[in-house]
């Protein structure tokens, strides 16, 4: 992700952020509790598809990523994941990363208004396995340019399954 993009994604969080003392404060809850308020959607709209015929919630794509590179970077990965969510036409909510040590895996999550995108690493294999799920006018295929770009993977499997057919018929 350029890095105005990425600022511009970081303020909005930075700026979303209330005090649940400005508010009514839950039963239990800590008035010094931080709180993430996000943007509204239109909860009318059916984010639902149908392609060829078939309506269905959204695709699910998995990557395996073989003899890949920069899979211990969390920052990077992050980077990497909002701007492959941006290229299929996703829109962030949220994203975050987790190291489990300065030499080992790194777990991180995308939210995104049309579903997520995660990812678990293994650098000490060489080894990522991610999965994009969408739904509505997105289509996580075009996420995978990005990921390739940035992990360069030695060998890349990819399947694509759709999920939610409407009927269960496949």
């Amino acid at each position: 992700m350029p890095k105005t993009a990425l600022a511009e994604l970081e303020a909005a969080e930075l700026a979303a952020e209330v005090r649940l003392e400005d508010a009514a404060c839950p039963s239990g809850v800590n008035e010094n509790t931080t709180a993430v308020v996000y943007p509204v959607f239109d909860n009318d709209k059916d984010y639902f598809v149908e392609r060829d015929g078939v309506r269905f919630a959204g695709t699910h794509v998995l990557a395996e990523l073989w003899d890949a590179a920069n899979l211990d970077d969390p920052k990077l990965i992050k980077e990497t994941l909002s701007k492959a969510a941006l290229d299929a036409g996703a829109t962030v909510l949220h994203a975050h990363t987790h190291h489990f040590s300065p030499y080992s895996g790194v777990s991180g999550v995308v939210v995104l208004a049309e579903s997520h995108i995660t990812i678990h690493t293994w650098p000490e294999r060489n080894y990522a396995a991610i999965d994009i799920f969408m739904c509505g006018d997105c289509n996580p295929m075009d996420a995978i340019p990005e990921i390739e770009r940035v992990f360069a993977p030695g060998n890349l499997e990819v399947s694509e399954h759709r999920r939610g057919i409407m009927g269960g018929t496949s």
